[in-house]
């Protein structure tokens, strides 16, 4: 089985990647950090005008169709980037979940504006700082109108719509999910360890909602399971980008006649940094067939990728930090970027301690002999 892209789809990544080394360098990625503007609207367009948002989204609706695979590529390079723009918020999860269980009228409103740039969406489900379960799902829709909080909404302080976690008050036994537009809500922003992306807290009183699927909670599982591989797309991309910084600059530093680069312990870092990444690479690659194909083994693929992915990302921004030595921890730096990312794409979905759950169970049970 080949795991590998076609030259049609590498060609696409550097379409990608030359837009993004032009138009999103860290001078962009700072502007939205140190607060003079909410997310790169410029970038955001751009991504938009390459038909980037409708990757794989049906023409129908206004989409390229290109397709999943066409899509990780896209999320490699946001990530290798650390784009500051709502594309994950907006293209993995929202469109996502419209063009799952949206009606025929939804998708025909909301996906051809989304493909276009002219909708920004964000989901909602985070009420409490411990792990989601549908049983303490507070939110509640009585009719067609919702009311509740959510704590912490990704891209929440500039989302035109919401796909939102609510229990509803008909006694249904699962919480369900549902549509909100933003003139329907109130947020207030909230910081994040990674201020170049949008946070905020998002109250719904009396909130006109629609319909999006009754059966909120397993479908929210499938979104994850879907999104999940992309994300791990984007902590490859910031993983790779962290690993670069930090070889070129073990090259090009000298301390005692002779590049860092050639000391051991630099050496190590450096290997355990390239590891760590190829293992998220290869289950990445895995996911990626697996969410193109609809396969059944994406539960567990986008688990195990997300989970080496997350860690890579980590472990290849902090030490990113280490290989520049005192200067990677100073504000002049980009390293803070990255490290600011990885975090923070940690924390998108569950955390990792919960991935590792999903994994686990997931896993294929083994018959005693």
């Amino acid at each position: 089985m080949d795991f590998d892209f076609s030259d049609e789809q590498k060609l696409l990544a550097d379409q990608v990647k030359r837009f993004l080394d032009e138009n999103c360098d860290s001078r962009v990625v700072r502007s939205v950090l140190e607060g003079e503007a909410d997310f790169a609207e410029a970038v955001w367009q751009g991504l938009a005008d390459l038909g980037l948002h409708g990757t794989a989204i049906p023409e129908t609706y206004g989409g390229t169709g290109a397709g999943y695979l066409e899509l990780c590529l896209v999320a490699q390079q946001l990530g290798a980037h650390i784009a500051p723009v709502p594309f994950a918020s907006s293209v993995y999860l929202v469109a996502e979940a419209l063009l799952l269980w949206g009606s025929e009228a939804q998708k025909l409103i909301w996906l051809p504006k989304l493909c276009t740039g002219e909708v920004k969406g964000a989901l909602a489900t985070t009420e409490s700082l411990t792990q989601l379960r549908p049983q303490d799902v507070a939110t509640t829709c009585s009719g067609d109108r919702l009311n509740g909080t959510k704590l912490v909404v990704s891209d929440g302080g500039i989302a035109d719509l919401f796909v939102v976690l609510a229990q509803p008050e008909s006694g249904s036994p699962t919480p369900a999910l549902y549509l909100v537009t933003a003139d329907q809500v109130q947020v207030q922003a909230v910081d994040s360890v990674d201020l170049t992306r949008n946070t905020a807290r998002v109250t719904f009183a009396g909130a006109s909602a629609q319909l999006l699927t009754g059966e909120g909670w397993s479908a929210l599982q499938k979104l994850y399971d879907r999104a999940g591989v992309l994300f791990a797309f984007e902590q490859l991309g910031c993983a790779q980008a962290a690993l670069a910084m930090a070889v070129a600059y073990a090259q090009e530093r000298f301390a005692f006649g002779r590049a860092i680069g050639s000391f051991q312990a630099i050496k190590h870092m450096l290997a355990d940094m390239y590891v760590a990444m190829k293992l998220a690479e290869s289950n990445c690659y895995y996911a990626a067939w697996a969410l193109a194909n609809n396969s059944a083994d994406l539960p567990l693929a986008g688990a195990t990728a997300r989970v080496a992915a997350t860690q890579a990302s980590q472990l290849c921004a902090r030490d990113n930090i280490q290989v520049h030595g005192g200067m990677g921890f100073t504000w002049e730096f980009d390293c803070h970027l990255y490290y600011r990312r990885a975090n923070y794409l940690a924390l998108e979905l569950g955390s990792l301690s919960e991935w590792e759950a999903r994994l686990v169970d997931h896993l294929p049970l083994q018959q005693s002999a």
